[in-house]
């Protein structure tokens, strides 16, 4: 496969993981509308998922509640929401040189598997439901394959003497490698 067919690769997956990203940090921000519609769209099937159901209006009333006596409390999820959009420009550096700057694929693979002991410590501590727990954990599993699809990519045009030499960016280097 030639350099520049993994080049396109890389960026693809890549692009998964910054939609995703940046998907994640502006849904964070109108968390109590976002919830208010999911319930209304799950209360139809209270009889069918009673737990599912009475967790979502269990955090709609929690958000509701925060909001109304301690809005300072959901500044935290502004942050959560400035930390997704932020890790989303950082992808940025690898969809334009991914061999320069791999480091912030190996950080996004780090960061998925972190989410897995966080999810597992941290949810029982928070008394929060083991079904909400999977969709926690569906993020890292959702980002870490294109991450490591993206990653395998980019150490074979590594490999190949793609990217950085003497100061040249990557596109040059898989010319002269043409």
């Amino acid at each position: 496969m030639e350099i520049e067919e993994r080049l396109r690769r890389v960026r693809r997956w890549l692009w998964v993981v910054v939609v995703g990203l940046f998907l994640s940090g502006v849904t964070a921000f109108p968390l109590e509308i976002e919830v208010r519609w999911l319930l209304r769209a799950v209360e139809p099937f209270a009889d069918q998922m009673p737990a599912l159901v009475a967790w979502i209006e269990r955090v709609h009333t929690g958000l509701v509640e925060t909001g109304d006596r301690q809005p300072f409390m959901l500044y935290g999820t502004d942050w959560l929401a400035f930390a997704h959009l932020v890790l989303a420009v950082a992808f940025w550096g690898p969809l334009r040189d991914p061999v320069r700057n791999v480091w912030v694929v190996q950080l996004g693979l780090i960061a998925c598997a972190g989410i897995v002991p966080l999810a597992l410590i941290c949810g029982p501590i928070r008394d929060i439901p083991w079904f909400w727990t999977l969709v926690d954990l569906s993020f890292a599993v959702g980002a870490f394959p294109p991450l490591w699809f993206a990653y395998r990519h980019i150490r074979r045009i590594e490999a190949a003497g793609g990217g950085w030499r003497a100061g040249r960016p990557i596109a040059e280097a898989a010319a002269d490698a043409s």
